[in-house]
């Protein structure tokens, strides 16, 4: 395992045995010391959504021998005024800081408000700014807090921005829309084990996002051989009705969606480019039928 970050082709097999070291380091573990704080800000909720389908530790393993879930808009079981004080109390203790959704930033963040805290109105926007403060690492979740996703497409009312974009300081970033299960739970589980995942130029890890998805696409040699689909269900490489594989960093076609049995291409849909930053409005058209000869 020392040479865990040394991501080449067989990123892979390491990161499966980074699973299954935290699997088996984490197994005794029934009172996690590190908190989690997971922000649901502008955005879908679909990267939680997605967490809760991961196997590869499950959900349930994560936030009982991994994490102690602290606060997530969606799963906690208090509310109001009690589920304020539990976010304002992490504080005092050590914890990391995932932010799903973008930042809304117009009228001073007042377009997405979380709840009352002192008696005054939290947004969104001061909460990501007051947590980030101490958190001892920041992870972006998913395509809206990396880089504004759907949340800040065009026009965008609510001024939404990308999590670093706000802060200053470094922040882990998982793009896609949603976020794989593994993508996340392989990172946290990184940086319990061994500290921070070697990481490229935007700050993704590279045991994830180092290949594009065409480079390992499973028609990748009809694409060689030159044999084009035309419409959606061709056999061929979809790249000339859309494909964004070439220009996306993702290791969808090994890892798979759904507990790992299928993914966009292997249901005969093009990528559309998710886990790119830019995505949707430089990804689009998603569909092109406009393929000549």
């Amino acid at each position: 395992m020392n040479n865990l970050n040394q991501v080449n082709d067989s990123g892979d097999n390491l990161v499966n045995c980074l699973m299954r070291e935290a699997r088996s380091r984490f197994s005794k573990s029934e009172n996690p010391q590190m908190n989690l704080v997971w922000l649901e800000l502008t955005g879908c909720s679909g990267n939680i959504i997605s967490l809760l389908d991961g196997d590869h530790p499950d959900f349930s393993f994560l936030i009982t021998h991994m994490m102690n879930l602290v606060y997530n808009n969606s799963l906690m079981a208090a509310e109001g005024n009690a589920a304020m004080q539990k976010l304002k109390a992490v504080l005092e203790t050590p914890y990391i800081l995932a932010v799903e959704g973008a930042v809304a930033t117009a009228n001073n963040g007042y377009y997405n408000i979380i709840g009352q805290m002192d008696g005054k109105p939290l947004t969104a926007l001061m909460a990501v700014k007051m947590l980030s403060e101490r958190a001892l690492h920041v992870i972006a979740v998913g395509a809206c807090a990396c880089h504004g996703g759907v949340s800040a497409a065009s026009p965008n009312p609510a001024k939404c921005a990308a999590v670093r974009d706000i802060l200053e300081r470094k922040v882990i970033e998982l793009p896609g829309c949603p976020c794989h299960p593994d993508w996340f739970t392989g990172t946290l589980a990184h940086i319990l084990l061994y500290g921070e995942p070697e990481l490229d130029e935007q700050n993704r890890p590279l045991m994830f996002y180092i290949h594009t998805v065409h480079d390992r696409c499973e028609r990748r040699s009809l694409f060689e051989q030159g044999i084009f689909a035309k419409k959606l269900g061709d056999e061929g490489c979809m790249f000339k009705i859309g494909c964004r594989g070439p220009v996306t960093p993702a290791d969808c076609p090994v890892r798979k969606w759904n507990q790992h049995v299928n993914w966009p291409v292997g249901g005969s849909t093009p990528c559309i480019g998710c886990a790119q930053f830019g995505f949707p409005d430089k990804m689009e058209p998603f569909i092109s039928y406009d393929v000549t000869e």
